[in-house]
């Protein structure tokens, strides 16, 4: 049953049989042969002749024959060799010879005929057809941009392929009566050129079925200059439509598109076209033919034949209007509701929002804006809290100085008892010498009289002592006014006098000879003065000296008001000069350290500012200096 195993090939096969393909595949390269002698070299450029009706400057053909230019250039895989000449005879209302140009192009082409030739419009294509025996018998041609009722079928043979388009008066007049309903007049203008004339025949043939509706008025018969004339008076709910212009009735040729712009200049109406190529600059707008669709058919047949490809073959339907596009800026100069459009129309240069337009600009200031507000914002937030700190700030300075006040109060308890005591006990010892001398049978009223003086003048003192320590005790809110510094500073050291003379220290007080006004608080500064003044009277009390002196003194220096408070103590340790106005910093046994720190805050919440300096005949100095007011 089993035969002998099969010998596997050796390894060295593979290798050989690589080479042999390489071999074979060199040998086929070497010998390939050459293109058929009917193929076009790779290098060898397509000669095309276009081949114009009207001059390669008019409208609406020229704009075909740009557009398919362009495209031809950009879409060929050959090189171009694009040559244009023009017919002409178009132009003109009588009949002319074509023979001379027949013979130019004979001449021009005789032994290099085009590889193709495409003409633009109907007098071209008639022209081709006509003389294409004796001018290119074997070229193959695309007759493009020509409406299908002027394509001659009869002289059509398998060299030849037709792009034509189809003008539908009838769906155009329908559709300027769907956008302007109120329209009672449609003013047709058009030339007087056999074509002209032909295309008139066939609009007013299509125009029938609205006559019932609307009037036409046709311009055929009349010169371009009546032309104008007429359209700059036109009645109300009249449109124009404009049809071609190459001659007028007085026999004067125009070039398209500078006709439209002659009427578009002078007209009350607006005007309505189905060639895309007056459209963005003249017309309303409407269904039109598009150059885009018919030149991407032309050129796609121009290649293919170029290629190769039988022109017989290419079957193209004529093309209708394109779905209705409009001119925004007529519909806005014309008044013409969007609403009146029919469905699927697109709207054109519309002009953009100051948001379209601007947006970034606009997004960056809001921005900048909102950034600003945001920042604006937290600094008004940022400054309310300052306030609120502030005045809790004013708050709590204010309180801490009220408890500082009643502090002082209590240390001149004392003083203060005692100089009431001796105004009460004069007021008493006057009164019982009163009523004994009004008992005697001839009383010396002089000298009761004098009496009752006496207890005037304390009952003054124990009012005034008693008003002193009130002012200093009451709790009122800070207030700030313009006051006479001499006499805040004086009231101040009548508080402490008492306390002076108890302590046998002599308090010496030396106003400015001239009113000094600040703007302040009398309780605050008075309060700060008290307490430099008392301070000092507890310095100069602890010195075993005969000279215990305490000096007030109010005067100007580099224009501000200054208050001075010197005394004759030990004075102040240099190493603690930069420290008595801190916090809690104090060189008394049972002190706080708050006095001097309360001080400093008052003078400052002031505009002013306090120092202090050791006296070179011994004791400390304290200068206090304010910003005068006027």
């Amino acid at each position: 049953m089993g035969g002998p195993a099969p010998i596997a090939a050796p390894n060295i096969g593979r290798p050989v049989a690589a080479v042999w393909l390489c071999a074979c595949l060199l040998v086929w390269f070497i010998f390939l042969p050459e293109p058929a002698s009917g193929a076009a070299p790779r290098g060898e450029p397509k000669r095309v002749l276009l081949l114009h009706s009207f001059g390669r400057d008019f409208r609406p053909w020229s704009e075909f024959a740009r557009t398919i230019r362009e495209e031809l250039e950009r879409q060929s895989p050959w090189p171009l060799d694009l040559q244009e000449q023009t017919l002409l005879t178009a132009r003109f209302d009588n009949p002319v010879p074509e023979a001379p140009f027949v013979d130019y192009l004979r001449s021009l082409y005789q032994g290099a005929a085009p590889d193709i030739v495409i003409s633009f419009g109907a007098p071209a294509a008639r022209f081709v057809e006509r003389f294409r025996a004796e001018l290119f018998p074997e070229t193959p041609m695309v007759l493009t941009a020509v409406e299908q009722r002027l394509v001659n079928r009869a002289g059509l043979t398998d060299n030849d392929t037709v792009i034509s388009v189809y003008n539908d008066f009838s769906a155009f007049f329908g559709s300027i009566l769907h956008v302007l309903p109120d329209t009672q007049t449609i003013a047709v203008v058009i030339g007087a050129s056999p074509l002209e004339k032909f295309w008139l025949d066939e609009a007013k043939r299509e125009a029938k079925p609205f006559e019932g509706r609307v009037a036409f008025v046709w311009y055929a018969d009349l010169s371009f200059h009546e032309i104008l004339q007429r359209a700059a008076t036109l009645p109300p709910h009249t449109v124009l439509f404009w049809g071609l212009m190459s001659v007028d009735a007085a026999g004067v040729a125009h070039e398209g598109d500078l006709a439209l712009r002659s009427l578009h200049a002078v007209a009350n109406a607006p005007i309505f076209s189905f060639q895309e190529a007056f459209f963005g600059q003249y017309t309303v707008g409407g269904p039109m033919h598009s150059i885009g669709a018919s030149s991407e058919k032309t050129v796609n047949a121009a290649i293919r034949i170029l290629g190769g490809e039988k022109p017989a073959n290419i079957k193209i339907e004529p093309i209708g209007f394109a779905p209705p596009r409009y001119d925004w800026r007529e519909l806005q100069h014309w008044g013409i509701s969007e609403s009146n459009l029919p469905a699927g129309s697109e709207i054109l240069f519309r002009e953009p929002t100051f948001w379209q337009r601007y947006q970034w600009q606009v997004a960056l200031i809001a921005a900048v804006i909102l950034v600003q507000a945001a920042l604006i914002s937290g600094l008004l937030h940022e400054r309310h809290r300052r306030r609120l700190a502030e005045v809790e700030a004013r708050q709590r300075l204010a309180e801490l100085a009220r408890v500082n006040r009643y502090s002082a109060a209590g240390e001149l308890a004392t003083s203060l008892a005692h100089e009431l005591n001796q105004s009460l006990g004069s007021i008493l010892t006057n009164t019982e010498t009163a009523e004994l001398m009004l008992k005697s049978p001839s009383p010396d009223l002089g000298e009761i009289q004098e009496i009752l003086a006496d207890i005037r003048r304390d009952d003054q003192r124990a009012s005034e002592v008693i008003r002193r320590l009130r002012n200093m005790l009451k709790r009122v809110p800070i207030e700030v006014s313009q006051i006479n510094l001499n006499e805040t500073v004086g009231e101040a050291v009548g508080i402490v006098s008492a306390l002076a003379e108890g302590r046998a220290v002599t308090l010496k007080y030396v106003p400015a000879s001239m009113p000094l006004r600040v703007k302040g608080d009398t309780v605050q500064l008075q309060q700060v003065v008290l307490n430099l003044v008392m301070n000092a009277i507890d310095a100069v009390s602890e010195v075993q000296t005969e000279k215990r002196e305490v000096i007030v003194a109010t005067g100007i220096a580099d224009e501000q008001a200054e208050i001075l408070v010197g005394d004759s103590g030990p004075g102040i340790a240099n190493d603690h000069l930069k420290d008595v106005f801190e916090p809690f910093f104090t060189t008394k046994t049972q002190g706080m350290g708050m006095g001097l720190a309360i001080a400093r805050t008052i003078v400052e919440a002031h505009h002013g500012q306090i120092t202090v300096e050791n006296r070179s005949s011994g004791g400390a100095l304290f200068r206090i200096r304010l910003p005068l007011v006027g």
